[in-house]
């Protein structure tokens, strides 16, 4: 069976998509998928490449138990558009990027990674926590976590 191959991608790559990236290894792994799956994360800018994470992303992941062991990179149009099946864009900023570097037969890959999250009053965007305040990186955190398993789910049909 070929991998699924997930990508996530917010602005620098150092809060928000690595979160996703390594809540969604945890999930992949809890539920005995690791080898059905390959994931990987990215920002829009290079700006952080080669850095760690944000100190209070990796503060924040931690006390969830998530580690985050990650390495800065920027997207890379147009091979991470045809090397990924799902790409998940933390906010429409993100996703305009995306979409606008990607060939139009591919463009069904993009998506807003609240995406499945029923009932949702209003913006499908997770807010960049980088510029607030420690309450900010925890929400994010919560949003990503539900989002996560959201995302699983619909992929694997449960």
């Amino acid at each position: 069976m070929e991998k699924k191959k997930l990508l996530f991608v917010c602005l620098g790559n150092i809060c928000r998509s690595p979160l996703a990236h390594y809540v969604m290894l945890k999930k992949i792994k809890d539920e005995g998928l690791s080898d059905r799956f390959e994931v990987d994360s990215c920002g829009i800018g290079a700006w952080h490449q080669g850095e760690s994470s944000d100190h209070r992303m990796i503060k924040t992941a931690s006390r969830h138990g998530i580690s985050l062991k990650h390495k800065a990179r920027q997207f890379n149009p147009p091979s991470d558009v045809r090397n990924f099946d799902h790409i998940f864009a933390m906010d429409l900023n993100n996703y305009h990027d995306i979409i606008n570097a990607t060939e139009e037969e591919l463009k069904h890959k993009v998506k807003l990674f609240r995406c499945y999250e029923e009932g949702k009053a209003g913006s499908l965007e997770v807010p960049d926590p980088y510029f607030g305040g420690e309450s900010g990186f925890e929400k994010v955190f919560q949003m990503v976590d539900r989002n996560c398993s959201l995302i699983l789910n619909k992929i694997i049909g449960k």
